[in-house]
């Protein structure tokens, strides 16, 4: 590919005979012609490349925004001769990042790492590196893609929250369903053994009986589960950057759970479901709101499946303003939930928020002075 000194010097070339024949010149012709042999040596120079190998990380692969996300490459030269400097371009997101590798000799490598522009939320999907190098007098350019396409998923910015106790507290001798998290005290019936578990709880009295190896199934009993609901409805946000808030309080209220060692699911009006922390914030760094999507006018066929007998559910709905008919809604659905808490995202100059009923209800413009108002409410 010409670079723009290749071009000057196409035109200068072309220029200068032209000139020389027209006036009969032969030095311009002559000036002309040396210039077609630069070119003519940039060609061959290029013709041979060097031969080299490119190892490319990018560490940590799931950031949160805000953080900082690294590549790093190494490149070697495996041929004989000597490598020139080369230029790497690294593309994410539509952005273009370009780093230098110092000229290489035979047999050693250099290892450059440099930032990748994440900051936003997203799902960044991150194509083969340009490995690119001209002639010594930068009149073309050959560029080769190396290396495989990656994924870097930045999550949404997450701050700490309080969890409303609820469901009492987990006692060990109580109420037991199989889908309940493993790994707690409380026995809850006999199984056949899988492999990778704890030899310790094999039942020697049933394997023996029925010529199977059976373990004890034993869970955490009587654990309240957490279901976060988004609002991925257009209309109840006042812009795009209030959408953005209610994702970052969504996921700050899953990692809450994860660290609370609480069963989470996080849906959304629009009929996703994740079931775990990571999950749910993989999810989050793609959401997007819908003018399609119904909104909370969806919540009771969405929590239809939801409630137990044995199991209760701390219900926390994520939206931005809540309508008269949503309000009802809400009171209506309080009954069938240990808690249910209803946060707001909205401009702080707008009409003051509504409040339903039985309802720990808490509004803010933005993601971080929801959390202080919430961790002050909660604590108190």
């Amino acid at each position: 590919m010409l670079t723009r000194s290749g071009a000057g010097m196409i035109a200068a070339a072309t220029g200068l005979v032209a000139l020389g024949v027209w006036a009969d010149y032969p030095e311009l012709v002559t000036l002309g012609l040396a210039a077609c042999g630069a070119l003519l040596v940039a060609v061959a120079w290029l013709v041979v490349s060097p031969k080299l190998t490119v190892v490319r990380e990018v560490r940590p692969r799931r950031v949160f925004e805000g953080s900082a996300a690294q590549g790093t490459l190494t490149v070697t030269n495996v041929g004989k001769r000597n490598s020139p400097p080369l230029m790497v371009t690294e593309t994410v997101g539509g952005h273009r990042t370009t780093v230098t590798v110092p000229a290489l000799t035979a047999g050693h490598r250099c290892t450059v790492s440099y930032p990748l522009p994440v900051a936003r939320r997203g799902r960044y999907l991150i194509p083969p590196v340009e490995l690119g190098h001209s002639d010594p007098l930068r009149l073309l350019h050959r560029g080769r893609a190396s290396g495989s396409e990656l994924v870097v998923h930045v999550y949404p910015r997450v701050h700490l929250l309080t969890m409303i106790s609820a469901g009492g507290p987990q006692d060990t001798e109580g109420q037991t369903t199989s889908s309940a998290p493993l790994g707690g005290v409380a026995f809850h019936s006999l199984r056949e053994y899988a492999p990778g578990d704890d030899w310790r709880r094999i039942h020697w009295g049933a394997t023996a009986r029925t010529g199977t190896v059976m373990t004890r199934h034993v869970v955490v009993p009587d654990e309240p589960r957490q279901l976060v609901v988004l609002d991925t409805a257009s209309p109840p946000y006042a812009g795009a950057q209030f959408f953005e808030e209610a994702v970052r309080v969504a996921a700050s209220f899953c990692v809450a759970a994860e660290r609370s060692s609480l069963p989470l699911q996080l849906r959304t009006t629009g009929g996703a479901l994740r079931e775990s922390s990571g999950s749910a914030l993989e999810f989050l760094s793609t959401v997007d709101s819908s003018g399609a999507d119904r909104g909370l006018a969806a919540l009771t066929d969405l929590v239809r499946d939801v409630v137990s007998d044995t199991q209760g559910v701390a219900l926390t709905i994520v939206t931005g303003r809540v309508d008269a008919q949503a309000t009802q809604l809400l009171m209506s659905l309080r009954a069938r939930f240990l808690s249910v808490s209803l946060a707001q995202l909205v401009s702080s100059d707008s009409a003051v928020p509504a409040r339903p009923r039985g309802v720990l209800a808490v509004a803010a413009p933005g993601s971080e002075q929801f959390a202080t108002h919430w961790n002050r409410l909660v604590l108190r």
